[in-house]
């Protein structure tokens, strides 16, 4: 599992700013390695996403085909959590995480996301930010 983490983070950040660069306004949610022969990259495109622009993300990864079979999608209602500014448009709404290492003998849970925890100037103390946004549903698997 460390190992294919690993390698999925290395994927990941090889593949953001190839894609980002190449094809015009696409955002890369996530790059998720399934298998050790297969990842998925996950995009959004203000304009939707469509067979033409997975094809043209396909294009861009050429160079992965040799060693991988690649899968390139729509986030769907289950939005990928991955970078800070998707854990920001996430809060109050119900998530899907899944933790490297277990946890209370698990490592996947499901909840809504809380605001990150501040503290006020002068104060000691934390307390919950007050950031809101709407849509239905974000999940990480």
């Amino acid at each position: 599992m460390a190992d294919m983490l690993a390698t999925e983070r290395t994927l990941s950040r090889d593949i953001v700013p190839a894609v980002e660069r190449a094809v015009p306004g696409v955002e890369v949610l996530a790059v998720e390695l399934l298998s050790p022969s297969r990842f998925c990259v996950y995009v959004d495109h203000p304009e939707g996403v469509d067979h033409a622009l997975c094809a043209r993300v396909t294009e861009v990864l050429s160079d992965y085909r040799g060693s991988y079979t690649i899968d390139v999608s729509s986030p769907g209602l289950d939005r990928p959590v991955r970078r800070p500014e998707h854990f920001r448009a996430a809060v109050g709404h119900d998530v899907q995480l899944r933790t490297a290492a277990d946890i209370a003998g698990k490592n996947r849970f499901a909840a809504p996301l809380l605001p990150p925890l501040t503290r006020a100037p002068g104060s000691p103390s934390a307390r919950r930010s007050s950031t809101s946004r709407t849509r239905r549903s974000c999940g990480a698997t």
